[in-house]
This record gives structure tokens, sequence and C-alpha cells, in this order.
């Protein structure tokens, strides 16, 4: 599961349908999964089983795979039709993957032991975040790793002023985003509110050695054509908060994501790729 794969709404998304945007969002931000593999690994060298938990449609999962080549490997998701994804992509690279589809947090229970547990920008969709960090936690086998991506800064494409509508687009945009973020938290069953201070809920759950490792992402423009057609689409669901944006800037995403509009980002040279994801990595006693 992604940050925003469906702009924080209050209602279960299509993941079949979405299952694009989310491959282009991880592939565009690979780079920062494969840093924090390495992380991993200075713990991990060789681990026997590794998790990934809210796998989506498993791209992290096979970036994890190829990392960790003996290790047995398990996309963890609550979407079947990402999970079918995740096998196809592991399968067409020539790795196996296997998939367990579970509703979190009650799932976690159902997990097998491992000695990797990696999850990315998923635990901020359960009510309980301290609860669902100490049951992953209570998943890992002596000595091993829960690896946990949330936040770090926002997605940059495009620069401060693009020419059209007015300057400032992504801060308004950021603005809305948290917005949808607070109601979709508080939307959630079983909602507690704790300071997202995540070094200390990874203590707090019994892990060591905690850390904060924050990778950056930086793909500059031009972009080649593969990129920006991710950009589109991840820039793409800013417009199911169209109901909540000003009628100009609706209007100019609706430009920035119109395959036939000029200004469209899959023709623009000035589109890029910067951002900043931050992993906390504790260890188990």
């Amino acid at each position: 599961m992604t940050e925003h794969a469906h702009a924080h709404a209050h209602i279960d998304p299509d993941w079949a349908a979405l299952a694009a945007e989310l491959e282009a969002e991880a592939t565009t931000l690979a780079p920062y999964a494969t840093a924090a593999f390495e992380a991993i690994a200075e713990r991990v060298p060789a681990p026997g089983t590794a998790l990934d938990v809210g796998a989506g449609p498993g791209v992290l999962t096979d970036l994890l795979a190829a990392r960790f080549p003996t290790a047995r490997v398990i996309a963890v998701d609550g979407a079947e039709p990402l999970l079918d994804r995740a096998r196809e992509r592991a399968a067409a690279a020539g790795r196996t993957v296997e998939t367990l589809r579970t509703d979190l947090p009650g799932g976690v229970a159902d997990l097998p032991a491992a000695d990797v547990i990696w999850t990315a920008q998923t635990l901020h969709h359960l009510g309980d975040q301290s609860a669902a960090i100490a049951a992953l936690a209570g998943r890992l086998n002596p000595g091993g790793v829960l690896a946990v991506a949330e936040g770090g800064l926002p997605l940059r494409f495009l620069p401060r002023d693009i020419g059209l509508g007015r300057p400032g687009l992504a801060e308004r945009l950021d603005a809305l985003q948290a917005e949808g973020f607070g109601a979709m938290r508080a939307a959630l069953e079983g909602t507690v509110d704790v300071p997202e201070d995540w070094p200390a809920l990874l203590r707090a759950a019994g892990l060591r050695d905690v850390r904060a490792r924050t990778f950056l992402v930086d793909r500059p423009a031009p972009l080649d054509p593969a990129s920006r057609d991710a950009v589109a689409r991840m820039m793409g669901r800013y417009l199911r908060m169209a109901d909540r944006l000003a009628p100009d800037d609706a209007e100019v995403l609706r430009r920035l994501t119109d395959p036939g509009d000029p200004h469209n980002v899959r023709r623009r040279p000035d589109a890029f790729v910067l951002a900043a994801r931050t992993v906390y990595i504790g260890t188990a006693p």
C-alpha cells in the first residue's frame, strides 16, 4: 500500500483500477527502498524469511527478493488483485515471491515468523499504529529486523511557477493532503491518537538499536518518457480531490494530466521527481 494511493478517501478503493498508479509510484521511488534494504542487510545479511507487509502490487517486494535471493519472500496484502500482480512481476523477473492475503491488523497473528519485516506507507492506514508495530515486532525471530517506512518530505514534480495558473500549486495540494490525511485517520476503526514518534513506538515494542534513516530520490529534469508517464499517473490522484480544490487549481491539474494538452507533464521538459523517504529500523532482542 502506498502513501496516498486513494487520496485518503473514506471508502475502500478499487485496488485493481489503481494498480497501474501504485506501480508507477513504487517504481519511481524505488531508489529509496533499494538503499533501505542495504541498511537492513547490515543487520541481517542473509534472512531466512522476509515479509513485505502492505505489499500492494509487489514492486518493492520484488526488489526485496532481488536483494535477498536466498530468502523466502512473502508479499502480504489485503487486496488479491494486487497480490496477483506481485506474483506475476516476480515470475517475469525469474524470482519466486509467495503471497498471503490477510486483513490488517487482525491478520498479523497469522504471519509466519520472519527475520525481516518491511512495511512501507501502510501503518498509517491502521487505527492503532502502536499496537500494529507491537504485533509486527512479535512476529520477528530473535535478531530479526522491523523496518517501517513512514513520512519523509512531500513529493515534488514541477517548479513552483509552471507558467500556468497561480504559483505554489504543490504547497496548496500539500495542505489538502494533510487535511484529508487527518480525516482518514479519524474515520478509521479503533483510531488511537498517538504522537507519530516512530522510533519511540518501535522501542516501546521491545526493539533495540532503533535508528531513523532518510533516503533521497532525485530524478532531475528532463525525465525519460517512462518517468514522465509515471509522474502523470501519480499526479492524477490529486484529481480525486477536485471537489476540494479551487476551480483554477482543478483546471491546472486537469491540463497537467490531460494527454492532449500541451502542458501535460508527459510533454514538459521541466518535470522532475524529488522526494525524501524516512525508514525506521529496529532489531528484536
